[in-house]
């Protein structure tokens, strides 16, 4: 007797289904360079252009043949996953390869620690883990200092010092109900309760608007999309979104989170109250591209002004490289093409080499705190067969004097100037072409309101840029996908190994897009099933 076949769909049914009618529900069975394959309903194998890449996991392809021959080969050897808690001299290298690139390209003597993670969105919460662990320990600091010189100021008024009535003290009087004329127990008493309500705040993080930095309970708080983040905005600490565009934003919202603590000095036969700076913002995060907000990149102006403003608040950067980093835009670290030096770099993504799922934080030696290694930890993290992958990809990526960089470069402009010469052609269509090396975007102009319902409607329910992907992956074979909070900008992100071929390929597919909204052609966008059933 045959089992009996269950056709019920459980694994993430909704999305399962919004797929099927975008005409974007493909099964791949295969992968190698920028092609994913699938075999259609008579068992032909069909080739798609991946544009995806991953979201930017496979700088180097689908299945490097030297990743794939290691990988068999660390697989034949029987390397452990699970060694926890023991000495991993790899994860030692990779670390020490990537601090090489990192003094190379930021022309800093400074070490790095690193701390490893699976994915993205652990790193960047392995971040804020630590720089939140550093401000609270740098609180606990200043608590103990306070506490040590009240203890001096009680041996001065022993010995006949008066408490002096000043600005300050009349601030603290205000805030704490204390009169001025208040003996030295009630003042001490007064700012040990205003202090300890102002320690007990929650940190804040700040970001650029449009950032994303993923979607696990603390990182998505920095994600600005509210329709990410609104929904848990009371799990995890707040984020501030700041418009780095205008000169002075940030230096302003720096100043506006600054809080200070009450403290107590002794200045010959005199006792005063005086205020401490306070440790309020944990830390400052951005990605030198902008990649769901729709391929946005800073300017070496702007990353000027970050640095400036942090540096005088003694604000950490986190420099989000998940993305933008590992070659991508034609360096390793894309903030480097802009001077930005990160007190913590993240990276994933293609650090796997598109087989392993691999992650990296890396801490500034002078920020890191060595305790916070008993504090966190992760199953998978370090673990010989994806640490190892990750150290083998670094040394592609660096081989022939990087020459995966320069070929980033040299693709990435052959892709945008095809893409610039179809903006010239379709400008009444295309908004905007920008990006840096193999980190690309092609922004399309608003279509709500399109003459076509198709495009109107769709365009009003941000669901546009993922009706475009479904038309380029079954009329020709191209696999593109939106932005994530700029779905009217679709996302280009193949490998370096991308022919001119794959590029004039994809420039065909590009054009019968663009003809199809400049004349309004809303059913052709549409899977048949689905045009049959819609008005232009």
């Amino acid at each position: 007797m045959s089992p009996e076949i269950d056709e019920r769909e459980l694994a993430e049914p909704y999305l399962g289904g919004l797929l099927a009618s975008l005409g974007l529900s493909v099964h791949y069975s295969r992968a190698e360079k920028d092609t994913l394959f699938y075999r259609d309903g008579t068992g032909r194998e069909v080739s798609v252009l991946d544009l995806v890449g991953g979201y930017g996991s496979t700088i180097i392809g689908h299945n490097n043949p030297d990743i794939v021959a290691y990988a068999k080969e660390l697989l034949d050897q029987g390397v452990p996953v699970h060694a926890q808690f023991s000495k991993h001299p790899y994860a030692n290298d990779l670390a020490l390869k990537v601090n090489a690139i990192i003094k190379r390209e930021f022309g800093t003597s400074d070490d790095y620690a690193a701390i490893f993670a699976n994915s993205g969105a652990e790193a960047v919460e392995t971040a804020m883990k630590h720089a939140e662990f550093d401000r609270v320990a740098k609180l606990a600091e200043l608590a103990e200092r306070i506490d040590a010189n009240i203890e001096k100021t009680r041996a001065a008024v022993g010995g006949g010092a008066e408490v002096v009535v000043d600005d300050v003290h009349r601030q603290l009087g205000t805030e704490a109900a204390v009169p001025a004329e208040a003996p030295l127990d009630e003042v001490v008493a007064a700012i040990r309760a205003v202090n300890g309500e102002r320690m007990s705040a929650p940190p804040v993080f700040l970001a650029p608007e449009g950032a994303f930095h993923g979607k696990l309970v603390g990182s998505v708080q920095l994600t600005h999309n509210a329709g990410f983040r609104t929904p848990f905005s009371a799990l995890a600490a707040q984020c501030r979104f700041v418009p780095v565009h205008e000169p002075d934003a940030l230096a302003k919202t720096l100043e506006s989170e600054r809080r200070t603590l009450f403290d107590l000095t002794v200045d010959g036969r005199a006792v005063r109250v005086v205020e401490r700076e306070m440790p309020v913002v944990a830390a400052f995060i951005l990605e030198p591209v902008q990649g769901e907000a729709g391929i946005r990149l800073f300017d070496r102006d702007g990353a000027l002004r970050i640095q400036q403003a942090c540096a005088a608040a003694d604000c950490p950067i986190i420099v989000d490289e998940i993305q933008s980093g590992m070659g991508r835009t034609g360096a390793f670290f894309a903030g480097s093409h802009l001077g930005l030096r990160g007190d913590y770099y993240t990276l994933a993504k293609s650090l796997g080499g598109g087989i392993a799922k691999a992650a990296m934080t890396l801490v500034r030696g002078s920020r890191y705190r060595k305790e916070f290694e008993l504090v966190h930890s992760s199953t998978f993290a370090k673990d010989a067969f994806s640490t190892l992958i990750a150290g083998r990809t670094v040394d592609l990526l660096e081989a022939e004097d990087g020459k995966v960089y320069r070929t980033a470069v040299e693709r990435g402009n052959r892709i945008l100037d095809m893409l610039r010469k179809l903006q010239a052609e379709f400008g009444d269509v295309i908004k905007d072409v920008r990006g840096k090396g193999l980190m690309i975007g092609l922004e399309f102009h608003d279509q709500s309101g399109s003459s076509s319902a198709v495009i109107a409607e769709q365009s009003r329910a941000g669901l546009l840029g993922y009706v475009l992907s479904g038309y380029l992956l079954r009329v020709h074979a191209l696999r593109i996908l939106p932005t994530a909070s700029a779905t009217n900008t679709l996302r280009l992100e193949p490998s370096v190994h991308i022919t001119d071929a794959e590029i004039a390929r994809l420039e065909s597919g590009l054009r019968g897009l663009l003809a199809a909204l400049r004349d309004q052609d809303g059913a052709v966008l549409l899977p048949a099933e689905a045009a049959g059933d819609a008005g232009q």
